[in-house]
């Protein structure tokens, strides 16, 4: 069955090395390999959703400047159909440049996210007309909570990723269904993952996962914690690994219950995991079950 997701928030251009060790101070490194691609939390994740023959639209600021081509090419590449909330922008979109370290597939990253660029629109309800899932990657906060609001209106599940604590989230988690996050999520005045459980669960939010890479995912749901354990795979690149998650959880959470959703989503994560750069999984003939 083909489903029918958006995806709120942040896109950059991505600028991916490869290299044999990290950039040391003061020196010039030359790279084993690198991509161009288009980046961030919601539109990584949209890729994956794709990636299961569903159709993903991505809402978001893009603009009109030339370097945006190289992000339309790409994700017209994977079929994501792009909304874009500030079309006549003329500004650079945000550019990230990476490296990632061969030998432990670690990366580096300088970026600049949205805080340049936030939009601040109405929307209209046919947005959400047939839409299955929402995501939400907290970088277009006031866009993010006018489409919470309308997907809570109409049953649509909403699901954020919390890669980090965002001034203005606690307006829009009310409105959540799924908060999974990772171990750098830190709301005000929590220290630990207890903390955020504790949290999330006040403002409502019924199923709560915290990633924490290779480590077992911890899970809030029902009134339980437990654990679901993560597949293990020698790392060629991690780079993007928490986005793809994310994606693969919104395609699983429209067939499965809460942790089998995450169990098989950390399986595509620990997939993407064994290939440089965020595409090349997507193309290879390993099978899921084989990781």
């Amino acid at each position: 069955m083909q489903y029918q997701g958006l995806f709120v928030g942040l896109t950059t251009l991505d600028f991916i090395y490869l290299s044999d060790r990290p950039l040391p101070e003061n020196q010039k490194l030359v790279a084993q390999d690198y991509l161009t691609v288009a980046g961030g939390p919601a539109t990584n994740a949209a890729v994956a959703f794709n990636y299961f023959e569903n159709h993903g639209k991505l809402l978001t600021v893009l603009g009109q400047h030339p370097l945006t081509e190289l992000i339309e090419q790409d994700l017209e590449e994977h079929s994501v159909e792009i909304i874009d909330l500030m079309p006549e922008k003329r500004d650079p979109p945000p550019i990230s440049s990476i490296i990632v370290t061969a030998d432990t597939g670690k990366r580096s990253i300088i970026s600049i996210n949205a805080v340049k660029s936030p939009a601040n629109c109405s929307i209209s309800e046919d947005l959400l007309s047939e839409i299955d899932i929402v995501l939400i990657d907290g970088h277009q906060i006031e866009v993010s909570l006018a489409i919470a609001k309308l997907a809570k209106a109409k049953q649509i599940p909403v699901v954020i990723d919390g890669g980090s604590w965002k001034p203005g989230l606690e307006k829009v988690l009310p409105f959540v269904d799924y908060a999974v996050c990772s171990a750098n999520f830190y709301p005000p005045q929590c220290q630990n993952a207890a903390d955020v459980g504790k949290f999330l669960q006040n403002q409502g939010i019924s199923h709560i996962a915290i990633t924490n890479g290779e480590q077992p995912i911890q899970c809030f749901a029902a009134g339980e914690s437990l654990t679901v354990p993560v597949f293990s795979v020698k790392a060629v690149d991690t780079l993007g690994a928490g986005d793809i998650f994310h994606g693969a959880f919104c395609h699983y959470i429209l067939e499965q219950d809460f942790t089998t959703a995450l169990s098989l989503a950390a399986k595509i994560a620990s997939k993407c995991c064994q290939f440089f750069g965020t595409r090349s999984w997507l193309e290879d003939s390993i099978g899921i079950d084989t990781v």
